[in-house]
């Protein structure tokens, strides 16, 4: 299963959505250093503590919920080792994931790669000591000791969670604090949270058929200082459908881009807000192609404002 599309959108209010995106704020991009080779994969900055993120993740959700059988733990393995390969860090996951966390501890003790890799899970449960007990089985169930980041889910009893994250982030349980939702509707309760609270991360959906993000979210994200993982790269899947059997304009090419999975990401990570965007995969192919969109030369304003035209004429 790729990236989560359990959020249904119809044709007719992703036509709506993608339409209206070309108002959205657009800020500048960092160039490419000179000696910097065009293979490489893009880095961001943490803005809390300046620590370089590759600017493509991987998600785990459904795609990591899974038996190892042996033909499972073989295709996993080998996504993860691609990953590594091509420059990735960033693994987001959840305990509302299923058997992800598990799956995920067992594979990267196999593999050896846990100290290759910045992990974030979550925390998704009402109460001090219940979300206590969720953070350390998470921990056991990833085999660490330190989480990356420690997000609240969903923001559920978040204000509860945040107090316990910041005393696990002075113990050095984990290393930075975060915020997380998956839908639109949230943002006016989480633009209040990124306002009134001290975060490192927040987590949102944002793709170019939901780019509410950039009205409000992102602009306040690089005013603030807090690091952004995109969620939902693919927005609802309705994406994939719009343009399938369409070939790429030919101007893709100006930007580095050979797939559309590449056009979706590279629209997302040229919004210099975006540290990560966190595409969920369990395909060897899916995950070296969503790897490609986070290298080369970026899509500039005008270019994206192109792209989505070009999409919502489909």
């Amino acid at each position: 299963m790729e990236t989560p599309y359990n959020a249904i959108v119809t044709r007719r209010e992703a036509a709506k959505v993608i339409g209206g995106t070309a108002a959205g704020l657009f800020l500048p991009i960092t160039p490419r250093a000179a000696n910097e080779s065009s293979s490489a994969m893009l880095t961001r900055a943490i803005p809390s503590s300046g620590e370089k993120l590759p600017v493509i993740g991987l998600g785990t959700w459904q795609a990591f919920d899974v038996d190892l059988t042996a033909d499972n733990r073989r295709q996993l393995e080998e996504v993860l080792s691609l990953f590594v390969k091509f420059g990735g860090r960033v693994i987001d996951s959840s305990p509302m994931y299923g058997r992800a966390e598990a799956v995920m501890g067992d594979l990267t003790a196999t593999l050896g790669i846990r100290d290759k890799l910045f992990l974030a899970t979550k925390v998704w449960t009402h109460g001090k000591e219940s979300g206590i007990k969720s953070m350390e089985r998470s921990m056991a169930l990833l085999r660490t000791k330190r989480i990356d980041l420690m997000q609240v889910h969903n923001l559920v009893d978040v204000h509860t969670h945040l107090a316990t994250l910041r005393e696990w982030k002075e113990q050095g349980r984990i290393g930075y604090v975060g915020i997380t939702h998956h839908e639109a509707g949230a943002f006016g309760e989480i633009e209040k949270l990124m306002r009134s609270e001290k975060l490192d991360f927040v987590q949102i959906n944002y793709s170019l058929m939901e780019p509410e993000a950039e009205q409000s979210l992102l602009p306040l994200a690089h005013e603030r200082g807090i690091a952004v993982l995109a969620n939902r790269p693919f927005g609802a899947g309705d994406l994939f459908d719009k343009v399938r059997s369409k070939p790429l304009p030919d101007w893709a090419s100006e930007f580095d881009c050979r797939s559309w999975a590449q056009f979706f990401l590279k629209w997302i990570v040229a919004h210099s807000a975006i540290t990560c965007a966190i595409p969920a995969t369990n395909k060897p192919g899916h995950l070296e192609d969503n790897m490609q969109g986070g290298t080369g030369r970026l899509p500039d304003p005008k270019t994206r404002r192109r792209m989505v035209e070009f999409v919502s004429s489909l």
